[in-house]
């Protein structure tokens, strides 16, 4: 692993508080970089992204190189910019739903699966990308493509650790996680 950062998938069901553990965890570990699946996944495919990830994101991560992936729908529609990790990250986490799957397995290092409370996590979607007609049907179509992909993978089960995204039991959100036992196969 000389010369690569770590790579840590940070997975869960959309609202479960993974862009919030990950930019935590990032402070904890400054010079890491953050890949979200959603970038990949953009104007492309809800989870059939893999193969775009490993060649253009985890490859030249394994390598030791940096990342300055642009994928062609960016191009197509005419998105700026790049999904950027500089070289000499300690630690690469990428978050995103669809992140813990069998097929990346081999390219990371160790999993987070963040675990919500459905109702709170549809409370912080609407939050976060609004409750209009254009949005219920994203969602509902994400839902579509979700819920088979889950039950297929199963991510929970191959997690490294089991953090709580939302949780009753007292502790500070700022310093400590909730965490639980991973589900044995």
């Amino acid at each position: 692993m000389t010369g690569r950062p770590l790579v840590i998938a940070v997975d869960g069901r959309g609202g479960a508080g993974k862009s919030t553990l990950v930019e935590r965890l990032r402070r904890v570990v400054p010079a890491s970089g953050i890949v979200h699946t959603d970038d990949v996944a953009w104007n492309h495919a809800c989870f059939d992204w893999a193969a775009l990830i490993i060649e253009h994101v985890l490859r030249p991560l394994h390598r030791g190189e940096a990342v300055a992936f642009r994928p062609s729908a960016w191009v197509e529609h005419q998105r700026p910019g790049v999904i950027e990790v500089p070289a000499g990250a300690e630690v690469v986490w990428v978050e995103g739903t669809g992140s813990i799957r069998e097929e990346l397995a081999p390219w990371t290092d160790a999993s987070i699966w963040v675990q919500g409370d459905l109702d709170e996590q549809g409370r912080r979607l609407v939050a976060r990308d609004g409750d209009s007609a254009a949005q219920r049907r994203h969602v509902t179509a994400w839902l579509a493509e979700e819920l088979p992909f889950m039950l297929r993978e199963q991510p929970w089960r191959n997690a490294t650790i089991v953090v709580a995204g939302t949780t009753g039991l007292a502790h500070d959100p700022v310093t400590e996680l909730v965490t639980a036992d991973p589900v044995s196969s």
